[in-house]
Parts: structure tokens; sequence; C-alpha cells
């Protein structure tokens, strides 16, 4: 038997009969899944030419619909271009990668850093497989690297839309959407290539496959899930299985089939993400050491460790071997930033991703109250534990973990975050008649408005009047969404319109700021100079260290905070490596390069040396988070004669190596890796391929070489410094410019 109730939540008048229903049936009706009703084509009737389909949509949808998303999916795209190439080369790191894998099958398979294959990047070589094809058919450009992950960016907005329109409504996909494009964090990742647009595009598809699989207990969905973890999985790791307890449990308590079937289901899916996952880690470890690169961030050649050491546990209790060491946990302030339960709030994270999750956490908790008895398989309600779930193992799992974490891993919970948004706001906005339901609403946006106030405060001379219109904003808008359901269309509509441009207000200028500003190196944040402070100190309003810097640093004394970023560089047109950074170390004067040019060494790394003039893999740090400048005259240097050799030159750490490489376009190898530490190659390595002819300069500086935390082995410490102190004693030294080079076909003994 249908209520009234029941009724207009099905397409019929809202409660104040001026305007039809925004949500889906409410949760008395919701006895049984119901899958989206579809219409059915006419006897005879002519079929409808392909890009009218397109742009109208569903027949049953009205006819604003399609183009709405259409549009969005536009906005988000030309949004996500704009000033693109302002970013140079991004993360040289993985940049150096994708130019490698064009240039070689094995060098893209392997994700080696060059294409010689001395080393890999320390994640799996998914994300970069899209930027080397493009490379390969575009040539290296900025343009060539960036567009595949604005293309993702585009792509997780739209199957975020397509799994809320599906359950819930237009409205709730729409908004979802926006919420998603218009979220800083989501605005920095999808337009760098680092491997979270990836990752947070596949986890998206996850949670569409698994509430496809919620609709009516088809396994093929389910088993789709699996696939699109599995490759998550090779996108970066561990991260990718997050959000797997709550969705498992959600569909084994939830589905429309019998138990035993529930289980066999999720036993196919674990298959299946393990195939999807697997088949290179398989590969990987059976080939043979000696004909592939070393896997970098790893201290024994094996993939496997690295998965479970330095990019599993390690990210969770900060043992971390071969890295610059953990946090702290229980609340404490460690190298990476203040853990414990306000981290996704504080002076750190906040203005990230921060700007909708106290509604976020208010809507889940409504959705669920909404749908409580409801029936075991009602689906709006596995929606809310789907979604939310992902949200809140993400954010508790982000929250302690006491190793290596930085701002930018919070565009994880963008696509969660807007989800619930969108599935709240239409639901509440469908019993708006119940005071509670409408009292909630407007609780959400005063919440919203109130927090969002707090985050524009902590940059108290950007755009001055933005946080009192969205607290003012809010606040009315709060007030008419509790007597919507009295309130005529108009102003109920206005009301709504109201909530929604202040909700979003905030989020969208740190959005504009951050498409505005290019950012290059392997710390970076979102929003203008100053909304994320690296070093702070707890919950709402906390204090502040240097915003995007390294952690366990000091102040800097220079004059360099300047523009967007703490690690943002100005210029680097298309093709070209940036110049000029305004940011990196803590304690260090940063010019140009992100190399250390000033004298201003109060608080950065320990043992830091400079980049160019000396700094031989003493702990030097110049080139970990950017890396050097290339003079024209060091690439000349560099070309001669490149291609006698295997690797046209040979530096530590990798930010350091790559510069010359994308410079050049030849190979460089990375010795120590990343951080300079992994024993790759060894000094008896090293020398054999020196005697062998096959690298023709050594580049001072760079990597950390040693002695820093997380657990080093005196072998890791050892393998750069003993290179370095063997090649500065034995070869001819080289400067060009502020550079140095020891030529290894010259020795001085």
């Amino acid at each position: 038997m249908t209520t009234q109730s029941d009724t207009s939540h099905q397409g019929g008048a809202s409660p104040s009969g001026a305007e039809p229903s925004w949500g889906p049936p409410s949760s008395t009706a919701l006895q049984e899944p119901v899958a989206p009703p579809t219409a059915a084509p006419r006897s005879g009737e002519p079929k409808q030419p392909f890009f009218h389909r397109v742009w109208r949509g569903r027949p049953e949808d009205p006819r604003w619909v399609r183009p709405a998303f259409l549009a969005l999916l536009v906005a988000t795209g030309l949004l996500y271009l704009y000033n693109l190439s302002a970013s140079g080369y991004a993360n040289s790191f993985y940049s150096a990668a994708v130019q490698a894998g064009s240039q070689s099958w094995k060098a893209l398979f392997f994700g080696s850093l060059d294409s010689a294959n001395a080393i890999t990047v320390d994640k799996p070589p998914a994300s970069l497989w899209p930027m080397a094809l493009s490379v390969r058919i575009f040539g290296l450009n900025s343009w060539a690297i960036l567009v595949p992950e604005v293309l993702m960016g585009v792509a997780t907005v739209g199957v975020l839309y397509g799994a809320l329109r599906r359950r819930f409504s237009p409205a709730a996909g729409l908004i979802a959407g926006a919420v998603l494009a218009l979220t800083p964090v989501a605005a920095l990742m999808f337009r760098f290539n680092n491997p979270d647009a990836m990752l947070a595009l596949l986890m998206t598809v996850t949670i569409y496959c698994v509430v496809r699989a919620l609709e009516d207990g088809r396994t093929k969905w389910l088993v789709w899930a699996g696939v699109a973890v599995g490759f998550a999985f090779l996108a970066k790791t561990l991260q990718a299985f997050l959000i797997l307890p709550p969705l498992a449990v959600v569909y084994a308590v939830c589905a429309p089939v019998q138990l035993r079937k529930r289980f066999a289901q999720l036993g196919l899916s674990a298959v299946a993400m393990v195939v999807a996952g697997g088949w290179w880690v398989a590969i990987v470890e059976l080939w043979p050491a000696s004909s592939r690169p070393y896997i970098g961030g790893s201290q024994n050649n094996s993939f496997l460790e690295l998965t479970f050491g330095y990019n599993g546990l390690g990210r969770i209790n900060g043992d971390e071997t071969g890295s610059v060491g953990g946090g702290g946990g229980g609340g404490g302030t460690g190298q990476w930033g203040e853990t414990g339960w306000n981290r996704m709030f504080n002076s750190e994270i906040g203005s990230q991703i921060a700007w909708l999750l106290p509604a976020a956490l208010i809507l889940f908790v409504a959705g669920i109250v909404l749908t409580r008895k409801a029936r075991r398989t009602d689906l709006t309600r596995s929606s809310f534990l789907a979604w939310g779930g992902a949200l809140l193992m993400t954010a508790i799992i982000f929250s302690y973990m006491a190793g290596i974490f930085h701002q930018y891993y919070t565009v994880a919970l963008a696509p969660y975050i807007a989800a619930v948004v969108g599935m709240g706001a239409t639901v509440l906005w469908e019993e708006r008649s119940k005071v509670w339901a409408s009292l909630t609403l407007a609780g959400a946006v005063t919440a919203t408005a109130a927090w969002g106030y707090v985050l524009l405060n902590r940059t108290p001379t950007y755009l001055l009047w933005l946080k009192w219109l969205v607290l003012i904003g809010g606040l009315v808008g709060a007030l008419g969404l509790i007597f919507a359901a009295r309130l005529g269309r108009q102003l109920a509509l206005a009301a709504v319109g109201l909530s929604f441009v202040a909700s979003v207000a905030g989020p969208t200028a740190y959005t504009l700021s951050t498409v505005n500003t290019g950012h290059t190196g392997s710390i970076v944040t979102a929003g203008p100079a100053g909304a994320s402070m690296m070093g702070g100190r707890g919950g709402p309003g906390g204090g502040g260290g240097m915003r995007g810097g390294f952690p366990g640093g000091g102040n800097t004394q220079g004059q360099n905070q300047q523009g967007g970023n703490g690690t943002t560089q100005q210029g680097g047109g298309m093709g070209q490596p940036p110049t000029g950074g305004t940011g990196g170390f803590p304690g260090q004067n940063q010019q140009g390069n992100g190399n250390t040019q000033g004298q201003n060494q109060q608080g950065g790394m320990p043992g830091g040396g400079a980049m160019g003039e000396g700094g031989m893999g003493g702990g030097g740090v110049g080139g970990l988070l950017n890396g050097a400048t290339v003079s024209s005259a060091a690439k000349k240097l560099l070309e001669t004669k490149s291609g006698d050799y295997t690797w046209a030159a040979a530096a530590i750490g990798s930010q350091n190596s790559a510069s010359y490489q994308l410079a050049t376009g030849k190979p460089v190898m990375a010795i120590g890796g990343f951080n300079g530490t992994d024993p790759s190659p060894t000094l008896a390595q090293f020398k054999k391929y020196v005697t062998d002819g096959k690298i023709h300069y050594f580049i001072s500086g760079g990597g950390m070489g040693g002695g820093m935390g997380g657990g080093n082995s005196s072998s890791t410490t050892s393998s750069s410094s003993q290179i370095s102190s063997w090649v500065t004693a034995n070869f001819k030294k080289v400067t060009v410019g502020s550079a140095t080079f020891y030529d290894l076909t010259q020795p001085t003994k």
C-alpha cells in the first residue's frame, strides 16, 4: 500500500505542491530494490539520431537534465585545463618516468625513472601509462603529461553523477559533481601528475559498481568492482584497499540475494581484484632481478617489500625504512604533521578538503536515521552506507597514520564527501515538510557557513569580504530552508540557491586560486598563500608552520612566500621545465629551482648541503622536493657524445636526476632513488658501470645521502655517500655556472 508521502517522492507533487520532487522514493516506499525506470520504445517509433539522444538523455528526464550534466562536464574540463602549462613538468619525479616510458616499452612496463632502466619510481606504474602513451603521441610537454589527469577528473565527475542519478535524482548527481569539481585539492590533483588522480577515479568507479550490484544482486557488477580495485592497487598500492572493509560489509548485509550467494560473489570479486592487480606484481617478482630495474623505495629490490613496508604498514606506524621518518601518534605532532581525530580539520589539511566535511557527516547521519525502519535491502540506506563508509574509513586512517602524509592525499575523500552531500541534501529536501528534516538540512548549511568562515579566516588577507558573504549568506539560506515547505516556489528555490552558493563559495575561491597558479615539486597544496600550514597545531583555527614545506622544518627567513603555494613555481610553459620556485624546505631560502641558495639554514633538514656547489651526498636536500634548474651550458655538456653512453649522467636523488633528464632527453641514473637512500647501485656496481664506459658524468649534490630517519640501514646510508666520495677523489671536476659535474671518463689518478 502506498501512502500519500510515498506518492510525492515518486515523482509527484512536493509537500508544498509547488514543484516536482528532486530525490528518490522515501524510505517507506523502499521495500525492495527498485531499478531506475526506463521508457519502453514504442512500436514503429523512429530511432532518434545519436547526437539527439546524447543531448536529450533519458526520455523520462526533464529537458534541462542532460544539458545541465553536459555543461557540468564541459565546465569542469575547461576549469581544469585553464593555465595548465603553468605547472611545467609538475612533479619531475613522475614526469621523468613518463618520458622514459615514452622512449622505452620496458621502462613503461616497469615504471622506470630512465629509459636505460636503472631504478623505478616508488609506486606501481599504472598511473604513468596514460601519460607516457600521451607523450609518445604528442611529444614531451606539459599538456601531453597533464591532460590525461584532467580527463580523469572529468571522468570522476561523470561517474559520480551517474552513480547518484540512478538511485536518487539528477539534482543529487549535479550537486555531487559540482561539489567534487570545486574541491580545492581535487582541482590541484586532477591537474597534477601524481598517482592520486587515477586512484580517485578508480575508487569512485568501485563504489559505483558496488551500488549497481546492490540494486539486484548481479554478480558482474561486484566482479567489475574487484577489477577496479585491482587496477587502483597498480596506481597506489594498499591505499586502494582502505574502502574494502565497509563495502564488503555493506554488500554482505544488504545485497538482495541469499547469504551464501553474497559470500560467493564477494569471493569472486576478491579473485577479480587479485587477478587485476596481481598479474603485474607476479611478473615483476618472477622476472630476473639482473635484467629489470631496481624497485625504487625498497631496500631489498622487492616490490612486495615496497608494498607492505614503505608503502604499506610503514605509512600507518611511521616505520618506513629508507624514508625521512614518521609522524606522531595519538594526537602527537611528528614530522608529517599532527595526528588525531581533528587532523582533517586542522590548519594543514582543512582548506584542502574539509569545506563540506561537517555537512557530509551531518547528512550521512540524517540519511541513516531516515532509512532506519527500511528493509535490509533498502538501496537508499545501502548507498549512504557505501559512500559514507568509504568516507569514514579513509578519513579515520588518514587522521591517525603516523608515516608519510601529504595534504594532497585527501583528494581520495573528495568523491565520498560530494556523494554524501548530494544524496543527503536531496533526500532531506524531499522530507522538508517534516520539522526534523528541514532543521537538519538548515543545520548542515549553518555548519558549512560557520566552518567556511573559520577556514577563510585562516587567510585573513585573502578576499576579506568573502568570509562574511559565506557566513551571512549561509545563515540566511538556512533560515529559508527551515520554512521551505511553507514558502512559495520562488522563495523556496531562492533559499536553496543561496544556501548552495554560500556553501561552495569558499572552496570555489580556493579552487580558482589553485588553477590560476602553477604547481611543481613533490609537496604541493591547493589554495592561496598561507592556506595550508605544515606543522599546524590542531583543530579549527590551529597554528601553523611553513605552508607546503617539509616536515620537521623551522621558519623561512627569506622573501619566498609568493603566489599561491609553498611549492609553487610561476611560469614553466608548455614543454619547458618550470623555473622560479617559491617554496620548499622550511628553514631554507629557496630561489629559482628549489635548490638551497640562501644562507637561512634555520631548522632545515639535518646535514643539508647546498646543491651545485658541493653538497656531495652528505645529506644534501636541495633536489629532494624540487629538481635543479638546468642551464643551457649544462645541457650542452651532457648532450655531448651522450649517444656513446648508456646514461648521460648519474645523480643522487630522483628529483635531481629528473631535471637533467627532462632537459636533455637522455637517460640520467638516479642513485638511491627518490630520497637517495635506496641501496642502488652499490659502490661496486657503480664502479663497474664506470669501468664499462656506461656513465659519462656524475652530477654533484641532490638527495639526502644518508642519516635520515625512518630506520635507514647503514648500507643504505653508505651507498650514495660512498659513491660520492669515490667520485670526488678519483675524477676530474667540471664546473658549469653554479653546477658541478665530474667527468667519469677522466680519472685524476
